[in-house]
């Protein structure tokens, strides 16, 4: 078995009292949120700031109270622990990676929960929507 440790985060913003999400789709078809593999030498939260800034062009502020840590199978003998954080942009010009990152869009979250393509991730998009729930009460 292989093990594979990422760090990202659940992106969000406001717009018109909605709280948007924003999902990869990516090549091989699937939807998740913004990750990658930590590189030497480098903290999540560095890992997170990076590769969110690949893949989308966003710059963002992390929001390090909320972690949560998503495990799954990606494919046949590989697990992936991905820790994500909140995220708000600091940035708006969207440009998907090429070769890693289809398209990217901002859903609500009605809309961004079902297509998950892991159950793991899904369940981090849960937490982080009853968290922010929560502070907005």
């Amino acid at each position: 078995m292989k093990y594979e440790r990422s760090c990202g985060a659940v992106v969000y913003t406001v717009r018109d009292g909605q709280r948007l999400y924003l999902v990869e789709h990516t090549p091989s078809g699937k939807y998740v949120l913004p990750k990658g593999h930590v590189e030497a030498g480098e903290t999540e939260q560095e890992t997170a700031l990076r590769e969110i800034r690949e893949e989308t062009n966003l710059e963002v502020a992390l929001d390090c109270s909320f972690r949560e840590i998503a495990v799954y199978s990606p494919k046949p003998n590989v697990e992936k622990a991905v820790v994500f954080f909140l995220a708000q942009p600091l940035t708006w010009d969207l440009i998907p990676q090429p070769g890693e990152v289809v398209s990217l869009a901002w859903l609500p979250f009605e809309e961004a929960e079902p297509i998950m393509t892991y159950p793991a991730i899904r369940e981090v998009l849960i937490k982080a929507e009853a968290c922010l729930k929560r502070r907005s009460e």
